[in-house]
């Protein structure tokens, strides 16, 4: 197979390493896997393990964007491209002009519970369309009923348990943190819905802790993360990105995930249950469908502060236990992912 995948940018993020696992999987299997995103630090990781990048501003929203249709086309017939698997809103629509006329079949991934509208519907327009969660899959039956569940493959978000050992502890902590205070984690980008207010209200009645925030600013809350470092309590620490996120989660006594806006998946909150540290998490989306089947006790309704506290006071006393075994792995998603691609080539076929 030739299998093209289009992302906006290879910064960082669940999808973008999505993205680089299936097309490392793609050249370990003898296939030929293209990427065209708008370029980030991962770039050089993918191109180490095979697959070709082009640097297109893929994911720019501008009407200019679609200058590359024409573009794009070229390339899927010069390259003889027979998927074409868009993993964001703006890459698939320049994919979904570009392949008109081309034998390329189109493949859609939904990874989040996008905004309702026509702009968005293109991620349902895939002639195979995967989810990452049931959350996701029943949010695309309620919301864009023109998308045929027969064209709907779940593919859980999986990752590699030898990444994510079971019981792994760095040797050393990556952040310098007091000596003896039990670390409190909330990874993810400042943004408002992350929950980053709910997660500062708890720190503020835990000062025998201390809680790190872990992700970088968002150019468009830059305003927003100033506020919360001001009025963050002392025993709260802002790290910024972070490259080593395995060694801080699995340095940490407990992680939260507690977005007010359902998340659909919660690849952070699988990466920390898979090292066997507790999650506590907002019920609801995604992380709500984790945690239980992977930690039940590890919910809180959304919002519940006081709900939030208890939990966090009860894992603090005694630590929950952690199954060793899940069964959202890494080469069951990408099996599944290639069968996609597979299974639409001998549809293909059988027809011609």
């Amino acid at each position: 197979m030739t299998v093209l995948q289009l992302v906006p940018s290879l910064e960082s993020g669940g999808v973008e390493r999505g993205t680089q696992e299936v097309a490392n999987e793609l050249v370990r299997r003898g296939h030929k896997s293209l990427v065209i995103s708008g370029g980030g630090r991962m770039v050089s990781g993918l191109t180490k393990g095979g697959s070709e990048h082009i640097t297109w501003p893929i994911g720019r929203k501008s009407p200019a964007t679609f200058l590359l249709v024409p573009r794009l086309r070229r390339l899927i017939r010069e390259r003889g491209v027979e998927i074409v698997h868009a993993r964001s809103r703006m890459p698939a629509w320049i994919a979904w002009w570009a392949i008109q006329g081309t034998p390329a079949h189109f493949v859609t991934t939904v990874h989040g519970l996008y905004s309702v509208n026509a702009y968005s519907a293109i991620m349902t327009r895939g002639e195979r369309v995967i989810v990452v969660s049931e959350t996701v899959r029943q949010y695309i039956l309620k919301n864009y009923r023109a998308c045929d569940p027969a064209r709907i493959r779940l593919v859980f978000n999986g990752i590699d348990p030898r990444a994510f050992p079971y019981g792994y502890r760095p040797a050393q902590f990556p952040i310098p943190v007091p000596q003896g205070k039990r670390i409190l984690t909330l990874p993810g980008r400042i943004t408002r819905l992350k929950g980053h207010e709910d997660f500062l209200q708890l720190l503020r009645g835990l000062p025998e802790t201390v809680g790190l925030v872990v992700g970088g600013e968002d150019s468009r809350h830059i305003w927003y993360a100033r506020q919360l470092r001001r009025r963050a309590p002392p025993n709260v620490i802002f790290t910024g990105h972070r490259d080593d996120m395995r060694d801080i989660l699995a340095g940490s006594t407990i992680v939260f995930s507690l977005s007010r806006r359902p998340e659909s998946f919660g690849r952070t909150t699988l990466e920390a249950l898979s090292l066997g540290v507790p999650v506590i998490g907002y019920d609801h989306g995604g992380v709500g469908e984790l945690l239980t089947k992977l930690l039940s006790e590890g919910r809180v309704p959304v919002g519940d502060l006081e709900g939030l506290s208890y939990r966090t006071r009860q894992f603090l006393a005694a630590k929950p236990f952690v199954p060793a075994q899940h069964p959202f792995q890494l080469e069951q998603t990408l099996r599944q992912t290639l069968a996609v691609y597979e299974e639409l080539l001998r549809v293909s076929g059988d027809r011609g």
